[in-house]
């Protein structure tokens, strides 16, 4: 059953748009070891980390990420994880992770998931979060997973959105299939070999790197603060490219944003451009849709980005960078429900 989920999610590689996926019968390096580790420890080679594959810094960041959260073994169980995991992307609206998620969570033992919890991964991008209600609690043993896979999900999340559909499934799966297909695909998101993952193995695709400002609740996992910290850089360092007024744009909208989606229309958009030099604002329109809402992406504001920077990989290397700003700045302003002790 395997090979044959992994041959429809292959097939799925084509529901990447924007971007041409390197095929993995072509990938080479970085991307090649990527994919094999994808495909040997997360079982399958998903769409939503493919889609990276044009810039290979930005694939092993995502991957070191996804892995050191939400998949090795740690503090917290793999039901809590995929819970996390769900809700954050419940409150991003991206149907694509709820519909992935859901459906990993529906193959684990159940586990009765505090509402505190759930109403905590919902309201981790607000300003005003406040503490969760009901009797959820994280140790600062258990902090650096959860927070970890906030961080994560508010970063896939925005990719996801801006580079797939709503759903995992080609849009002409009968509805009847869709159900038993999605349930088979996601028993098939296991490693390959038996017993848990080794934590940290990923960490040697990427350089070290210094823990974000902000990310302090990671310093509890030394393997997810390095993981965070990798990642971080290396998304940075592709971006270098990016003009200084984009990134002063983007940094000085998030000063300002509450985490609330802007709208509705794109008005706040035109606004959020005004006074920049004209040949930088394709682009800087592009990264704060990224950053704010990449669901209102239309082609033509890709087509006007591919006017100045034409190749697949600065177009992911400019919205990984602004996805991740936007999810670290996220992570920096989450509150920690009553932290206590290092179990």
């Amino acid at each position: 059953m395997r090979p044959l989920v992994r041959a429809v999610l292959r097939g799925s590689l084509r529901q990447v748009r924007y971007v041409h996926v390197i095929a993995p019968r072509r990938a080479r390096g970085l991307v090649a070891q990527v994919y094999r580790e994808t495909e040997g420890e997360f079982g399958v080679l998903a769409p939503p980390l493919a889609l990276h594959s044009p810039a290979a810094a930005s694939l092993a960041a995502t991957w070191l990420m996804l892995r050191e959260t939400l998949l090795v073994d740690g503090r917290v169980s793999r039901s809590v994880k995929e819970t996390v995991a769900t809700e954050v992307s419940r409150a991003n609206d991206c149907p694509y992770c709820v519909h992935v998620h859901q459906a990993v969570l529906g193959t684990l033992p159940p586990q009765g998931i505090d509402s505190g919890l759930i109403e905590w991964a919902r309201t981790t991008g607000r300003r005003a979060q406040g503490d969760a209600p009901g009797r959820f609690l994280l140790t600062a043993g258990q902090a650096p997973e959860l927070c970890g896979i906030v961080v994560t999900f508010h970063y896939i999340n925005r990719m996801v959105s801006l580079f797939l559909a709503d759903s995992p499934m080609p849009a002409r799966t009968p509805t009847p299939l869709r159900g038993p297909i999605m349930r088979t695909t996601a028993l098939a998101m296991r490693p390959v070999a038996p017993g848990p993952l080794t934590p940290g193995e990923s960490l040697g695709l990427l350089p070290p790197a210094p823990l974000p400002p902000g990310l302090e609740w990671a310093e509890g996992s030394p393997v997810v603060a390095d993981a965070l910290g990798r990642a971080f850089a290396a998304v940075e360092q592709g971006a270098r490219w990016v003009p200084e007024p984009i990134v002063e744009r983007l940094r000085s909208r998030l000063d300002l944003w509450d985490g609330t989606a802007p709208g509705p229309g794109r008005s706040w958009l035109e606004e959020a451009v005004s006074g920049l030099p004209a040949e930088d604002v394709p682009a800087a329109r592009l990264a704060l849709l990224t950053a704010f809402a990449p669901y209102m992406t239309l082609p033509t504001d890709v087509e006007a980005f591919r006017s100045r920077f034409p190749t697949d990989r600065e177009l992911i290397e400019l919205t990984s960078w602004a996805a991740l700003t936007t999810a670290v700045r996220i992570g920096g302003r989450i509150t920690v429900p009553r932290a206590a002790g290092p179990v």
